[in-house]
């Protein structure tokens, strides 16, 4: 039994390494996407496109998890990238205004 717990819990082990790496990987995305939004003057929080991710992940989930641990988990995700995005535009915006001086 001890030995099946090792296991599993080596197993959950990996699978958040994984987690991280496209945790990280996502928000790369983020950052860039932030980026583009500040060239183009759309804002960071977009509700509508937050709402279509939802769903998109909503509908791909297959359980255990339910419907609402998933939402929960997924709007975490999006309020850090918002974060990161917010994050990214204060050091563009100070970096033009040293610029400036």
């Amino acid at each position: 039994m001890k030995a099946d717990l090792d296991d599993l819990r080596k197993r959950i082990d990996l699978l958040d390494e994984s987690l991280v790496r496209l945790l990280n990987a996502r928000a790369a995305f983020a950052l860039e996407i932030g980026r583009l939004k500040r060239e183009m003057g759309v804002a960071i929080y977009q509700p509508d496109r937050e709402a279509e991710v939802l769903r998109n992940v909503q509908g791909h989930n297959t359980g255990p998890l339910d419907q609402p641990a998933i939402k929960r988990l997924f709007e975490r995700i999006i309020d850090e990238a918002r974060h990161l995005e917010r994050i990214a535009e204060e050091v563009q915006l100070n970096a033009q205004k040293k610029d400036r001086e």
